[in-house]
């Protein structure tokens, strides 16, 4: 028999923990959640308090059981689940189920597993926090007032099976806005001038900066004609130089947003995918002869906020293996954002030890990409700054001035190991300017002069939309990727080239909103909101106060929206096809992995056909027509439209130019243009590719292709 009994949510963590504590510890699994709210009924007291109804969770009866059993029998119990106000809530109702008592200390908490913190955490348990529960507990209630009175009131109106999530409708908002702006937005010419000047034997690129001082973008060609005949006849003279040094700061290591992001982008990675891997690697994975390892902190976290244990640790790593150059007289520091809970960590590897080289044959490929990203982020963060030498030149021509800028990097720094991307920026291109001084006459080679149009804002990726929901304070690191995958599952939104695109439906859904429900879509109120749960949890506010002011406010308004909305029939787009069974026009739908064709008989006729989207390149193994298709995940693929006689396949985007050296089709893979054909796989120049991708999507955006 064990002395003591400790629950964690998962098998895995269990497993990691056990190593830790030894026999006398009986360590067993909840499996998240094993008491809520129930799914077939309100669950919540109106009248008293809001008082929650709980139950045991369908399924979890047998968990429960033996959990009351190994209490009885043990000596003490421990509640280790994960340290946030989620886990605070799972403590609580399992001390309530297995009546412990409340005064007893029975909370463990530990930010990571390793052996230190486990075996620390164990020597302080404490209270449970019922300021954090209480903060969980408020939010449940919201979220199910919400969801559980207009949901109904959609379907009615609507369609059945709709549902309005109190922070998932705002997500929507803000997709749908966005589209909405850039059905608006009207393009603006405007024009650059760059000169391509000769100082000795150096050439450089000079640009256009105005007149007499004074900023000019041209509007028209027109203007940029005029220019030119001013300049004729006058030489390009340097008036002034300037020449300094820069230095950037290396990316703070990551909270939950920013690792989403970040996933997003250098990874292709959904927010869904990125926690679940992210996960693995909190919970422990097996690592040879060290056994099951945690080997990342708690992936939930706002803050970057780092042990002094840790810094020590990787200021040593940093020293030995890069040299002393690459490390800082002191700590990097990093600014917490507003409301940030300092008590955790930023993400982190427990160990910087444990480098991803180390690891990389005891994890899948997801695990260890995802490793390497948050190792070397977490390094990098506490390398020297890079340093670069950039130069900006005056250069006048008449009463016209051209500017010409440049850099170099004099010292890689942190760039060494690790760049953070951006969503609106490409990769940063270090040119070098000739020695310049004022006073010197340059020779020109050439004007070119460029037509631009100004561009709409981009679509939401998922990057930007949890960069966006972060900034405007709605939802938190935990909630972001449920409330994307929702508005996916509802079908209130489609995911097409890594963008996100408002469905009919969701549209319909959030016009009904914003008529009779605007507090709870705006933006506004619902930060608001997020900051009324932060103070509960900090013991500022009481829930049941905070719940009682939105109620009354939004009771009012689901009476109105009872008596008022109307019933909205939605009908289905029709297509020129026609169902070779019935004869039927085909019609529009959306299904799970996007738009596809189906019978407007259904169920009678049940006739559905995929939407195929030509490439116009033929395929390199018979001919016939190259098409784009998704894999049952979603992912984009291109392959022969004489599929399943013809099996070719790539994930590549297929190009119209054949390659060079063997006549072959060619892709973009990243920013290269490649030949196809594995046995040839000629490179051609990254240049080269990156304008092939543009014409690319010109040509599609004229064939009405493009998403």
């Amino acid at each position: 028999m064990s002395d003591y009994l400790v629950v964690v949510e998962s098998p895995t963590k269990a497993k990691a923990i056990k190593r830790y504590l030894g026999s006398r510890y009986k360590v067993m699994a909840s499996l998240g959640h094993v008491i809520d709210l129930p799914k077939s009924q309100f669950g919540i007291d109106i009248e008293n308090n809001f008082s929650p109804k709980y139950i045991t969770i369908r399924g979890k009866g047998k968990v429960l059981k033996e959990l009351k059993s190994a209490s009885k029998a043990a000596k003490k119990v421990f509640l280790a689940a994960d340290p946030d106000r989620e886990g605070e809530a799972i403590c609580w109702h399992l001390a309530r189920a297995l009546e412990l008592q409340q005064n007893t200390p029975c909370r463990v908490e530990f930010h990571e597993i390793t052996k230190k913190a486990v075996k620390e955490a164990f020597k302080k348990p404490r209270l449970i926090d019922q300021d954090r529960v209480d903060a969980q507990q408020a939010r449940r209630v919201l979220d199910r007032i919400v969801g559980y009175k207009i949901s109904p009131l959609l379907w009615k109106k609507v369609k059945k099976g709709l549902s309005a999530g109190r922070v998932q409708s705002v997500a929507l908002r803000l997709i749908v806005e966005r589209e909405d702006e850039i059905a608006r937005f009207q393009p603006e010419e405007y024009w650059t001038l760059a000169a391509l000047l000769q100082a000795e034997e150096a050439v450089f690129t000079a640009n256009y900066y105005g007149r007499q001082g004074k900023k000019h973008v041209p509007a028209a060609q027109e203007e940029v004609e005029r220019i030119l005949a001013d300049l004729q006849g006058h030489d390009f003279i340097v008036t002034d130089v300037q020449k300094r040094e820069r230095k950037r700061r290396p990316a703070p290591p990551f909270t939950t947003s920013s690792l989403q992001q970040e996933a997003s982008r250098k990874l292709g990675f959904t927010t869904r995918k990125t926690m679940s891997v992210a996960q693995q690697l909190y919970e422990g994975l097996n690592i040879g002869k060290a056994g099951v390892v945690g080997l990342v902190t708690y992936i939930r976290t706002d803050a970057t906020r780092v042990s002094q244990e840790a810094l020590t640790a990787v200021r040593a790593y940093i020293g030995d293996t890069f040299g002393k150059q690459y490390l800082p007289e002191k700590p990097q520091v990093y600014a917490a954002k507003k409301g940030a809970q300092e008590a955790h960590e930023a993400i982190r590897p427990t160990s910087v030890g444990y480098t991803p080289a180390q690891v990389k044959e005891f994890l899948t490929r997801d695990q260890y990409r995802l490793y390497k990203l948050i190792w070397e982020r977490f390094v990098a963060s506490q390398m020297s700054p890079a340093v670069y030498d950039t130069v900006t030149a005056k250069i006048n021509i008449s009463m016209y001035e051209f500017r010409a800028t440049g850099s170099q990097i004099k010292f890689g720094g942190f760039m060494k190991l690790y760049t953070e991307s951006r969503d609106d920026e490409e990769k940063e291109e270090s040119s070098l300017l000739p020695e310049l001084v004022p006073g010197q006459k340059l020779k020109l080679l050439q004007f070119k002069p460029e037509q631009h149009f100004t561009q709409p804002p981009p679509r939401f990726s998922e990057a930007m939309l949890v960069k966006t929901l972060e900034e405007k304070g709605v939802g938190r690191p935990s909630t972001y990727a449920p409330i994307i995958s929702t508005l996916q599952a509802r079908g209130y939104i489609i995911r097409e080239k890594k963008v996100f695109y408002a469905t009919e439906l969701g549209r319909i859904v959030l016009e009904q909103l914003l008529e009779f429900f605007p507090d709870i879509i705006d933006v506004d109120f619902t930060a608001q909101l997020e900051e009324k749960l932060d103070q509960i949890a900090e013991g500022k506010e009481y829930w049941v106060d905070v719940i009682s002011a939105f109620y009354n406010s939004f009771a009012k308004r689901l009476k109105a929206a009872e008596e008022h909305m109307e019933k909205v029939e939605i009908k289905p787009e029709e297509s020129e096809e026609t169902c070779p069974n019935c004869g039927r026009n085909l019609v529009y739908k959306m299904g799970r992995y996007g738009k596809f064709l189906a019978c407007p008989g259904f169920p009678e006729c049940r006739f559905a056909k995929a939407i195929v989207n030509e490439l116009g390149i033929p395929c390199p193994e018979c001919g016939k027509m190259l098409v784009e298709r998704k894999t049952k995940r979603g992912r984009v693929f291109y392959g022969c439209s004489g599929y399943p006689e013809c099996e070719f396949t790539s994930w590549n985007l297929p190009q119209k130019e054949k390659c060079p050296q063997c006549g072959y089709l060619t892709v973009l893979k990243g920013k290269k243009l490649q030949c196809a054909n594995k046995e040839c796989g000629f490179i051609i120049s990254g240049a080269a590719a990156k304008k092939k991708q543009t014409l690319t999507s010109n040509e599609k955006i004229r064939s009405g292709t493009h998403g």
